[in-house]
C-alpha cells in the first residue's frame, strides 16, 4: 500500500496571506519617506523619484528620508 495523505487546500492559503501581509508592510516602508514629504507639504515629486529609483540602495532611501524631513520653505507675502 502506498501512503498518500491529502492536505487541506487552506494551507497554502495561509502561507499566501503571511506572505502578502509582509510584502504589503516591506513596501509601505520602502515608500515611507515619499509618504512623509507628501504629508509635510515638502516638495514631493523629487523625493518620490530617487525614492523609488534608488530607494533599494540603502543610502538613496536616507537620501529620500533626509529630503523628506527638511524644513519647509516659508512664503512671506
Amino acid at each position: 500500500m502506498s501512503n498518500l495523505s491529502v492536505q487541506p487546500a487552506d494551507r497554502s492559503w495561509t502561507a499566501t496571506k503571511v506572505v502578502a501581509v509582509i510584502v504589503a508592510i516591506v513596501s509601505a516602508g520602502y515608500m515611507l519617506p515619499w509618504a512623509i514629504a507628501a504629508v509635510r507639504d515638502v516638495p514631493h515629486w523629487l523625493v518620490f523619484w530617487i525614492n523609488l529609483l534608488l530607494g533599494w540602495t540603502i543610502i538613496g532611501w536616507i537620501v529620500a528620508l533626509v529630503m523628506s524631513l527638511r524644513t519647509q520653505r516659508l512664503i512671506i507675502s
